[in-house]
């Protein structure tokens, strides 16, 4: 990625922060299903759920998630969460938080990913810009506590991150990053 501080903003973004992309998920089936107390499904252990790259399609997500291309998460397919977020709710229930846990698709340092619920935004890891549009919080649900660790289904509130819509296609990939977005995001 180029650190150019004069790189072209994408049209209607043209406030630059520099993140990280932490943590990308693409899951090809759900591991949370039933109850908590009878555990996840496990992991399909020939697709690897991390990855170092994804690739994402305008309007139906990315190509090899849960979510892709379905009809009932329409402007719900891409999760994205803000590890300090999930650094605060490992130091208040005083255990480690993995953030592949949470199963959210894209895990930043750097933003208050949290400002970005109802705003046009744009993520840039190298390969080009790949613009969202986020919607609704990313609620926790009873998993957490079950999953990430005691505590954090209700320290999560507010910290879930946001659920999104890719506008354009493109491909993310660990490492730094610069978010667009139409406002300035105060720092994660």
């Amino acid at each position: 990625m180029t650190t150019d501080e004069h790189v072209a903003a994408p049209d209607g973004l043209p406030c630059r922060t520099d993140v990280e992309i932490v943590l990308l998920l693409a899951s090809p089936r759900h591991r949370y299903e039933g109850r908590p107390a009878d555990g996840a499904l496990p992991a399909d252990p020939s697709v690897p759920e991390l990855r170092d790259r994804v690739e994402v399609r305008a309007g139906l997500g990315i190509v090899g998630d849960r979510y892709f291309a379905a009809r009932a998460h329409v402007h719900a397919s891409v999760t994205v969460v803000g590890i300090e977020g999930l650094e605060h709710v490992a130091r208040s229930v005083g255990a480690p938080v993995d953030p592949a846990a949470t199963r959210r698709n894209v895990v930043l340092r750097g933003a208050d990913v949290e400002a970005l619920r109802g705003a046009p935004f744009a993520l840039d890891s190298g390969d080009g810009v790949v613009r969202f549009r986020g919607y609704r919080p990313a609620n926790p649900c009873a998993w957490m506590d079950h999953e990430v660790a005691p505590g954090a289904f209700r320290g999560m509130r507010g910290r879930a991150g946001v659920r999104c819509d890719p506008e354009s296609d493109g491909v993310l990939v660990v490492g730094p990053a610069t978010l667009w977005t139409a406002h300035p995001v105060p720092l994660g």
